[in-house]
């Protein structure tokens, strides 16, 4: 090229390399890999929990339902879903809390342990959930429901809220939440 200086093609290399290792820009740093765990999180009156994402197939709205004559009242009826038959339980009133009223934010858990395919009623659900294992607790905190901590397997605390690993297949496998007629 006319008005450039003629280098010999090593040293043009040589130069070209020396240039781009000027303005590269740096590795990141090396982040510490922490393991995670994830859950699907919901609220049941004022407890926050977390179900395991393998536990949890679905997430419905309140579906329309037909009634069972004879159930207990917590068994709010069934729902015909995608041609499969749901029976819907409300899990305040299993679990004897407040009342079972469905509000706007309710939602249905669909769950399917074994032979037991059921639908679980709670208040809301926040989705997924991710936490890091340092946050993982055995012990249940003081003032943890009893007619819940049944069901709980230790839990997590983020940003100083408790949050409850619920256990589906110690629900399904109670002999009291088997127990469906009055």
């Amino acid at each position: 090229m006319p008005g450039l200086p003629h280098k010999h093609p090593l040293l043009l290399l040589r130069d070209i390399e020396r240039r781009a290792r000027q303005q590269a820009l740096g590795l990141p740093l090396q982040l510490d890999v922490r393991q995670t765990w994830s859950g699907v999180a919901f609220k049941l009156a004022d407890a926050h929990l977390v179900a395991p994402l393998t536990q949890v197939r679905e997430i419905l709205p309140y579906p329309a339902l037909s009634p069972v004559p004879g159930a207990k009242a917590w068994v709010k009826g069934i729902a015909n879903v995608r041609g499969s038959l749901l029976p819907i339980m409300h899990l305040q009133s299993y679990l004897g809390r407040a009342t079972d009223l469905i509000g706007r934010r309710s939602r249905v858990l669909v769950v399917r342990q074994g032979a037991v395919f059921a639908g679980l009623v709670v208040d809301e659900v926040f989705g997924m959930k991710h936490f890091v294992e340092e946050e993982y607790r055995a012990a249940l905190p003081p003032g943890v429901d009893d007619r819940i901590s049944a069901y709980l397997e230790g839990g997590y605390i983020q940003d100083g809220q408790w949050w409850g690993v619920f256990s589906m297949p110690r629900l399904v496998q109670s002999p009291q939440f088997l127990q469906v007629a009055s």
